[in-house]
């Protein structure tokens, strides 16, 4: 069941939608060589404690970390640890912030040190995604607008949309209804109303999307080692258009 949100809760995610920008802010100037991927859960979580939130992923049952980290072929729910970025990394960050009684949701995929061209090609493109995607969450739209046109700019580019990982409500809980996948048709899926807030997501693969999961019972991997790439932005539907309610810039 879709639950659209009113004027007043979209202000309240809008705040938690800021604080985990102001702490992914902080995580990207300190991804560098040397650093530990451990050390940006801590920012991180200093970070939103400071803005009088917690994280939203310390809600979910079994997991003790502010943040996923996701380096080179981990796609998504990468555990926080000792690992130490390289330059020419890539690397995934995924974070949220619990304000007054409401989630928000974010990701973003940073360049670590010098990376080639391909991989910045491949990172463009994932912002190029998102954009496009934003731009599709308009009020009497349609999911299936979202999908295609995530769809369309990352398989246009020559890789691949990770089928089995999606986009999803946020609201009171961190994943609520209408499901957004990163694959689809214009016209299909639920009617975009006033209200709705959506976690738009981009998943994707530089090779095949095949997907696994590793022991550690959270992280999951490309099947064939390819490195993988995740933008995320939780926004409202408004009369007046998309709202990005975790603004953020670099």
């Amino acid at each position: 069941m879709i639950y659209l949100k009113t004027k007043e809760e979209i202000k309240l995610i809008h705040k938690a939608g800021q604080i985990a920008a102001a702490a992914m802010r902080e995580v990207a100037g300190n991804i560098r060589p040397g650093v530990k991927s451990s050390d940006l859960d801590k920012i991180a979580e200093n970070k939103i404690r400071q803005l009088g939130a917690e994280s939203s992923f310390k809600t979910v049952d079994g997991y003790k970390h502010s943040i996923c980290t996701t380096p080179n072929e981990l796609v998504v729910h990468g555990i926080p640890g000792d690992y130490v970025l390289r330059n020419g990394d890539i690397l995934g960050v995924d974070l949220g912030a619990y304000y007054k009684g409401f989630h928000s949701d974010m990701a973003q995929t940073f360049p670590v040190g010098q990376v080639s061209e391909e991989r910045e090609k491949f990172l463009k493109v994932g912002n190029l995604a998102l954009k496009g995607a934003i731009k599709q969450v308009k009020v009497g739209g349609r999911i299936g607008d979202v999908s295609d046109a995530i769809q369309t700019v990352v398989e246009g580019a020559g890789y691949s949309v990770v089928r089995e990982l999606v986009g999803h409500g946020v609201g009171r809980e961190l994943h609520e209804d209408p499901l957004v996948p990163g694959v689809g048709k214009k016209g299909a899926g639920e009617e975009i109303k006033e209200g709705v807030v959506l976690a738009i997501e981009v998943i994707y693969n530089q090779g095949p999307p095949s997907i696994q999961l590793l022991p550690d019972g959270w992280t999951i991997s490309t099947k064939d080692g390819s490195y993988s790439g995740l933008f995320e932005r939780t926004l409202a539907a408004t009369k007046k258009g998309p709202l990005v309610l975790t603004q953020w810039v670099a």
